[in-house]
C-alpha cells in the first residue's frame, strides 16, 4: 500500500513537473518577442502563483525553444545573410552588397550586450530575486514603448540601418539584460526612435535576438551539463522547449503583422496593469 502511495505521487509530481514546463514554454515563447518582458514574466508568475523559482533546466528549454522558433521564422533571411557575408569577404568588400552589410551589423549590435552582461552578471542575476523591483522595471518598459511611440518618426527602411543606429539598438538590447527590461521592447523602442518604421524594427529586433538568445542559452548550457541529465530532466526540456519553441513562432508572426497597422501602446498599458498589479499584489501578501 505505502509503494503504491509513494508510486502515485511520484507521477503526481512528474506531472505537475510537466504541466509546469508547459506553462513556461508558454509564457517564454509569447513574452519573449511581445514587447512585455520575458524575464520580468518568468520571474513574476512563478512569483504569484507560488512556485519555486525556474531551474535551470526550465531556463535552457525555454531559451532554446524561442530560439528555435526564430530561426525557422527567419530561415531565408539567414541564409540570404550568410551567403552575403561570404561572398563579400570573396570579393574583398566585406559590406559590398546589402545582406553582406546586415550580417555584420547584427554582429555590431552583440557588443554592448556582451559587455554589459560580461561586467555586471552578478548583480544582475541578483535582481532576478527581487520581484517587486521587476514589477518596476515593466513600469519602465512601458513608458519606453509609449514615448518611443510620441517620438519616433517611423519613415526609415532597414536598408538606410548604420552603424550608429545598431550600436544604439545594441545597447537597448544590453539595458533589457536587466529583467523587467523588455528586450524586444527596448530594441524596437530604440528603432523607433531613431526613426525606423515599425517592421524594420521589428525584423531588427528578432534577427539580432538570435546570437543573443544562443549565447545566453549557451551559458546556461555549460552550467547544466555539470549536473547531469536524466531522464525526467529531457522529458521537461522537450516538453518545455517544444512549447516555447510553437508559441515564440505564433507570437513573431503575429507581433509583425500587427505592427503594420497598429502602434506599440496597447503593450505599454499591458506592462503598466499588469506590473502595478503586482507591486499592489506585494503588499497584500
Amino acid at each position: 500500500m505505502k509503494n503504491n502511495l509513494h508510486s502515485s505521487l511520484f507521477i503526481l509530481h512528474s506531472l505537475m513537473d510537466i504541466v509546469q514546463a508547459i506553462i513556461l514554454g508558454i509564457v517564454q515563447g509569447a513574452t519573449e518577442f511581445l514587447p512585455v518582458s520575458s524575464s520580468a514574466h518568468l520571474v513574476l508568475i512563478p512569483w504569484l502563483l507560488g512556485w519555486q523559482k525556474p531551474s535551470l533546466t526550465s531556463d535552457l528549454m525555454t531559451h532554446y525553444g524561442t530560439l528555435l522558433a526564430v530561426i525557422i521564422y527567419y530561415r531565408n533571411d539567414l541564409w540570404a545573410i550568410i551567403k552575403g557575408v561570404f561572398q563579400g569577404l570573396r570579393e574583398g568588400k566585406p559590406v559590398g552588397n546589402p545582406q553582406a552589410k546586415l550580417g555584420w551589423l547584427l554582429v555590431l549590435s552583440m557588443i554592448p550586450a556582451v559587455l554589459i552582461g560580461y561586467f555586471f552578471e552578478e548583480p544582475l542575476e541578483a535582481l532576478f530575486g527581487a520581484p517587486v523591483f521587476v514589477a518596476i522595471e515593466l513600469l519602465i518598459t512601458g513608458a519606453i514603448l509609449r514615448l518611443s511611440e510620441t517620438l519616433g518618426k517611423r519613415t526609415r527602411p532597414l536598408e538606410s540601418m548604420g552603424w550608429l543606429d545598431t550600436l544604439l539598438i545594441g545597447i537597448g538590447q544590453a539595458i533589457a539584460i536587466s529583467p523587467g527590461i523588455s528586450r524586444s521592447g527596448a530594441t524596437i523602442a530604440t528603432g523607433l526612435l531613431r526613426g525606423f518604421d515599425r517592421a524594420a524594427a521589428a525584423r531588427f529586433s528578432f534577427l539580432m535576438s538570435i546570437p543573443v538568445i544562443f549565447g545566453a542559452g549557451l551559458l546556461k548550457l555549460s552550467d547544466f551539463v555539470e549536473t547531469g541529465i536524466s531522464a525526467e530532466t529531457l522529458t521537461l526540456l522537450f516538453a518545455g522547449g517544444v512549447t516555447a519553441a510553437i508559441v515564440g513562432y505564433i507570437a513573431i508572426a503575429y507581433l509583425i503583422r500587427y505592427l503594420a497597422t497598429h502602434s506599440l501602446r496597447i503593450f505599454a498599458i499591458y506592462c503598466w496593469i499588469f506590473g502595478r498589479a503586482c507591486i499592489l499584489w506585494s503588499f497584500v501578501r
